[in-house]
């Protein structure tokens, strides 16, 4: 039932750049739901899912998320390499995907908010070249001034929040939930938004491993 309602919720996670930089943003994590003692933890094999409108976003956060826990030592697949965009978004896709690889948790990611300002940035750092000509007359020099300045440029500022939940298969109900948010700034030339995958990968994954959810 819970896995059935999270599916249905397919936000959209528009305005994020694809391309790849080393600024890095931070991630703030805070956790709303306990793991219960009863919990099944560690788990050992985790289906990642990531559900937003864009394709391309969700293999972004996924694969993120995967290098992660797998450099923790725990075993996780990305649920868009086992599909493409035309693939239902269903219960029935995803339960397909944890028969077939044998998990024993899924993480399900989601948006719930994105924001974004724009504003323009002005050098104030203005720059002037002398030149000294002489003339025809004794003594006499002209003076030719060039002045520089950098042309505006346009700064665009990113915040996004997450909500994550880990799901037991064995319990077939979440065991722990966390939300998460990323800012990040860019300019039309250097564009550092694929950074916010990164930041809420690892603020992710290191909460997991924290609560004892994966091996440490």
């Amino acid at each position: 039932m819970f896995l059935t309602s999270i599916l249905r919720k397919t936000l959209l996670i528009s305005g994020l750049a694809i391309v790849l930089s080393a600024c890095a943003a931070s991630s703030r994590v805070v956790r709303v739901m306990d793991v219960p003692e009863s919990a099944d933890t560690p788990y050992k094999k985790v289906l990642v899912v990531s559900l937003f409108n864009s394709f391309d976003a969700r293999r972004y956060l996924e694969k993120e998320i995967v290098d992660q826990l797998s450099g923790f030592g725990t075993e996780a697949v990305a649920s868009t390499t086992m599909m493409n965009s035309l693939t239902p978004v269903t219960r029935e896709t995803f339960v397909a995907m944890v028969d077939k690889i044998g998990a024993d948790a899924v993480l399900v990611t989601r948006l719930v908010s994105l924001e974004s300002d724009t504003k323009i940035k002005k050098d104030d750092n203005t720059r002037y070249k002398y030149s000294l000509d002489s003339t025809y007359y004794y003594n006499v020099y002209e003076i030719n001034a060039t002045m520089y300045v950098e042309p505006e440029t346009l700064e665009f500022n990113h915040s996004v929040r997450l909500a994550t939940q880990l799901i037991s298969v064995a319990r077939q109900e979440p065991i722990w939930a966390i939300e998460s948010s990323s800012e990040v700034a860019q300019d039309a030339i250097h564009d550092r938004a694929y950074s916010i995958f990164v930041s809420e990968a690892k603020g992710i994954t290191s909460s997991m491993r924290r609560d004892g959810l994966i091996a440490r």
